[in-house]
């Protein structure tokens, strides 16, 4: 079942830094539902994988969304999307709300 976009919105904004919420609903206000998708997914697969995101460098960001595209299926449109959520996990406090594993 493919959420509402709404719904997607509201998920993505709560994860965000409370300070930084505006901000975030700025940012995925303006995204589309396949995109926003793409970013639910990643938070999805981090809380699987580690049992929460991990607070890292962007260079460490953009390696573990490197490595979650290509287990995903291949899309066209998959750098476009990667780069939207590289921003969306550091404009937001996300990637550092997160918590290495210690």
């Amino acid at each position: 079942m493919v959420a509402h976009r709404q719904d997607l919105v509201a998920a993505l904004v709560a994860c965000a830094k409370a300070p930084l919420r505006s901000r975030a609903r700025r940012f995925v206000d303006g995204l589309s539902g396949d995109e926003l998708q793409f970013i639910a997914e990643y938070l999805g697969a981090c809380i699987l994988e580690y049992g929460r995101c991990c607070c890292l460098s962007r260079a460490e960001i953009a390696a573990r969304i490197a490595a979650f595209q290509c287990a995903r299926r291949s899309i066209g449109d998959g750098d476009h999307k990667s780069i939207l959520l590289l921003e969306f996990l550091c404009r937001t406090g996300v990637a550092a709300a997160a918590g290495r594993a210690d």
